[in-house]
């Protein structure tokens, strides 16, 4: 039954992870939007700019603006911390299934 209930947690963390991660990408378009220098001209669609939003690279330096990349930062920060948190899960479980 443990290996089930891995099972189970890794399926609900990968959603959660996923989500917090649209989430992320979403917050990048809406900077996108409000700084000039990265607004999409061309009328087709592109990719999220987020390297660019993430060290604040031709981002506008209005204080709206820089409250939103430091949400998308956090956000960028709790996936960080949710793969490192599986990872450590992962190693727990097959160190547990050896002994």
């Amino acid at each position: 039954m443990p290996g089930a209930t891995f099972y189970v947690l890794s399926g609900v963390w990968s959603v959660i992870m996923l989500a917090v991660f649209i989430q992320a990408i979403r917050l990048s378009y809406k900077i996108e939007k409000r700084s000039p220098d990265l607004v999409n001209r061309t009328g087709l669609p592109m990719r999220a700019q987020i390297i660019h939003t993430v060290t604040n690279w031709k981002v506008a330096r209005d204080p709206e603006t820089q409250a939103l990349r430091r949400q998308m930062n956090r956000l960028l920060l709790i996936c960080l911390a949710g793969m490192i948190a599986m990872a450590v899960a992962v190693n727990w479980v097959q160190a547990s299934s050896r002994s």
